[in-house]
């Protein structure tokens, strides 16, 4: 009852065709091509010039980046703050149902 049942490889029924002959090729080599003639170095990468408008499209960028992750921290510690003081208005309610029913008795 606890031992595994392995599985059998089944038996394939019907028509059981061989295995198909792999026949070797010959590799031809192809003619030789003279090696190609030396090219000049390039030159090194040149520096890049920001102009006015992409200096300014970057700042508007970072600063587009900035205030969206700004916001979206500021809406998380605000989202744990109200937690925090739903939890604590809850315990201040709690105590003092508890404390009143002690009282009565």
């Amino acid at each position: 009852m606890f031992r595994p049942k392995i599985p059998t490889m089944p038996t394939p029924t019907g028509q059981v065709t061989p295995p198909a002959v792999v026949e070797p090729t010959t590799i031809v080599p192809a003619a030789q091509t003279p090696p190609p003639a030396p090219v000049a170095p390039a030159p090194a990468r040149s520096t890049v010039q920001l102009t006015p408008g992409t200096a300014l499209a970057l700042v508007g960028g970072g600063t587009a980046v900035v205030l969206v992750v700004g916001a979206v921290l500021v809406s998380m510690l605000l989202a744990v703050a109200i937690t925090g003081a739903s939890v604590a208005v809850c315990a201040v309610v709690l105590r003092s149902l508890l404390a009143s029913e002690a009282k009565r008795r």
